[in-house]
């Protein structure tokens, strides 16, 4: 301290230049503990010599020195908080882990500091607990089933207990439902089993649906046939009754017109001539072929055979506008 005493004494102090610091340093700390800066989506709770005074939300606030303080810091955002896994027994007595997320927020602060310890925590707890009761009245396969039922069991109790405490709870998901190794091996072998059930039971409907088809189409092709047939014979029977009008209205207007040819001047001469010839032709065969026939005695009479054909034309001779009279 010696040393100290000469380097002092080269550099008075001036007091009041000592009290000027102090003051500054004093308002400094002072305007350190008195103005507090609240970000937007915070809350922050004042405590006056220990007691609630108020809750400060965003923005520039002052505070009273020595009297007031910051005792709780609050957010305002919906909060994720992560559910550890845990261990849950079925109905059917089978023991799964499952884990979730929980999503809360801070709607009243001053609940949130004074109503409970820690909101966080026993938040994670109850939907620990809720979960391990619900989990509890499924079988196994309804649980991967009941996603849904089990989101809003947890949300339900949860919100229902966290009332006091200022949060509300938005929403519970479950994450995992993790079964043992020896139900996983099961699953999956039902799975297997019920695969090929499926593919077997696909198989013989499209082996079903084939044969359906096919006998479908063979009823289609035999009625198409069996149709086409009828219209055939349909129009064949058409056809031949169309040929036997026309050779009749054919014949007919032949034999009308031979009668018109008869009765007309130099007909009779025609006649007699035509008929002669056809009968010189049919012995004329005879000789050419082996017929069985039977023949007039006299041969030589042509004449007589003419005139008992010419007789026959004589008796068919038109009365009066030249049509046959038998």
């Amino acid at each position: 301290m010696n040393y100290f005493v000469p380097i002092l004494a080269e550099f008075p102090v001036n007091p009041g230049l000592v009290i000027l610091v102090l003051v500054v340093i004093f308002v400094l700390v002072t305007l350190f503990k008195t103005a507090r800066i609240v970000p937007q989506k915070e809350a922050f709770i004042i405590e006056r010599l220990g007691k609630y005074a108020k809750t400060l939300e965003a923005g520039f606030h002052i505070l009273i020195p020595f009297l007031e303080r910051v005792s709780y810091k609050h957010t305002l955002k919906e909060q994720a908080v992560d559910v550890p896994p845990q261990q849950c027994i079925t109905k059917d007595n089978i023991a799964v882990e499952v884990d979730g997320i929980l999503y809360m927020q801070v709607v009243d602060p001053k609940k949130a500091s004074y109503g409970i310890d820690n909101y966080r925590f026993a938040s994670t707890q109850l939907a620990q607990t809720t979960m391990r009761s619900v989990m509890g009245k499924l079988e196994l396969d309804k649980t991967f089933e009941e996603r849904e039922m089990i989101n809003a069991a947890i949300v339900d109790a949860v919100d229902k207990a966290s009332d006091p405490w200022g949060v509300k709870v938005t929403r519970y998901e479950v994450k995992n439902i993790v079964p043992p190794q020896s139900i996983k091996d099961a699953m999956e072998k039902q799975m297997r089993a019920e695969r090929e059930k499926r593919a077997v039971i696909a198989e013989s409907e499209g082996d079903r649906q084939a044969k359906i088809n096919r006998a479908e189409g063979d009823k289609q092709e035999m009625i198409a046939q069996s149709e086409g047939e009828k219209q055939k014979r349909i129009n064949e029977a058409e056809g031949r009754a169309a040929e036997i009008e026309k050779v009749a209205m054919a014949t007919a207007l032949g034999v009308r017109e031979i009668a018109k040819s008869i009765n007309a001047e130099g007909g009779g001469d025609a006649v007699n001539l035509r008929i002669a010839e056809q009968y010189i032709n049919a012995f004329e065969k005879l000789a050419q072929t082996n017929n069985s026939i039977i023949i007039p005695t006299n041969l030589a009479d042509i004449a007589g055979v003419i005139k008992a054909a010419t007789s026959v034309i004589d008796k068919g001779k038109p009365l009066g506008k030249g049509t046959i009279q038998e």
